[in-house]
């Protein structure tokens, strides 16, 4: 197939390039030039997709599949395929499992209730908008490509070149050992897809020009915290233990969930984490192992600048005031 990727730099983008390509697709990568150094064996059309101007330079092209990395507003899934018309054969348009409007219901499928944001004209990005503005998108390309129109909902998405570093913590802190301060209970929901799971089943959907919204989520349950943390233990070869800390006593010593301790979520939004995948595994995804993807994280984690900002986790001063007062709690 000939395949346009809006993105295909980064992260996800990467992984579907990578993925494609090994599949014998023919690749043109339309993002702003900001990674140039990554793929440039590839036809780059630079441009940036909020600027009409650039946009057109995709005029009058067509492409077998586009797959769309990088869609956060409506106007921007519309913009692209105006421009692109009758010459896009099959677009993908990947969301995510934030379009749910609860969030506290376990095993929810793609039935399920879509958010709804009360000014639809916002474009400030934050965790009150983002479901919402997805759903827009996915309505948009509807809209436009009817049943020609795949979406993919993953949840959190990890594996090697992830840059918000909510997975990459554990592995990356357990590996330094000691004491590391655990959310709540080994028990405590776990829920994600690894990239390449992600890229592969995507490329071959495309292939088939399947339609429809699809969770991308490892099955609700099979791990929970304690299996990642164990895991990264195991895989690191560290010696570190694990301080479960109550939840209740986190939020009170200021310990954000999501982002501060990654991928913790409290009791009432533990259902995010048990979102149903039976409609994707119906069409052939497949999941790696935990512990591949752990030790694929670490390998990459080894090959990144040392000065990285992270941008996730606690510090290790503030873990260790927490679990001092854990520890001297009455």
């Amino acid at each position: 197939m000939n395949i346009l990727i809006i993105g295909g730099t980064r992260f996800v983008g990467r992984h579907l390039v990578e993925t494609a390509l090994a599949k014998g697709h023919t690749l043109t990568l339309f993002n702003r030039g900001s990674h140039k150094e990554v793929f440039p064996e590839l036809e780059h059309i630079q441009g940036d997709r909020n600027k009409p101007e650039d946009l057109a330079k995709l005029g009058g092209m067509s492409w077998d599949a586009v797959i769309d990395t990088c869609a956060y507003f409506p106007r921007q899934v519309r913009s692209l395929l105006e421009v692109l018309g009758e010459t896009c054969g099959h677009y993908t348009l990947i969301s995510s499992i934030s379009v749910y409007r609860h969030q506290d219901i376990p095993l929810q499928d793609e039935e399920g209730e879509l958010a709804k944001l009360e000014d639809e004209t916002v474009e400030e990005v934050t965790g009150e908008t983002y479901g919402g503005l997805k759903v827009l998108c996915e309505q948009a390309a509807t809209e436009l490509m009817a049943d020609r129109v795949l979406v993919p909902r993953p949840g959190l998405i990890v594996g090697p070149f992830d840059t918000t570093d909510r997975f990459s913590y554990w592995p990356h802190r357990i590996a330094q050992g000691g004491e590391v301060m655990a959310p709540h209970r080994p028990e405590k929901a776990l829920q994600f897809i690894d990239v390449r799971d992600l890229a592969s089943w995507t490329v071959a959907a495309a292939e088939r020009k399947l339609a429809g919204a699809f969770n991308m989520v490892i099955a609700p349950d099979k791990h929970g915290f304690g299996d990642l943390l164990e895991t990264c233990k195991q895989v690191s070869g560290s010696d570190a233990s694990f301080t479960w800390v109550d939840e209740t006593f986190l939020l009170e010593h200021e310990v954000a969930p999501w982002m501060g301790l990654p991928i913790w979520v409290p009791a009432d939004l533990e259902a995010f984490l048990r979102t149903s995948n039976q409609k994707a595994l119906a069409e052939g995804l497949t999941t790696r192992s935990l512990k591949d993807t752990v030790k694929d994280t670490l390998v990459w984690l080894k090959s990144r600048d040392p000065e990285h900002q992270w941008q996730a986790g606690i510090s290790r001063e503030k873990e260790q005031e927490v679990l001092t007062r854990w520890h001297q709690r009455k």
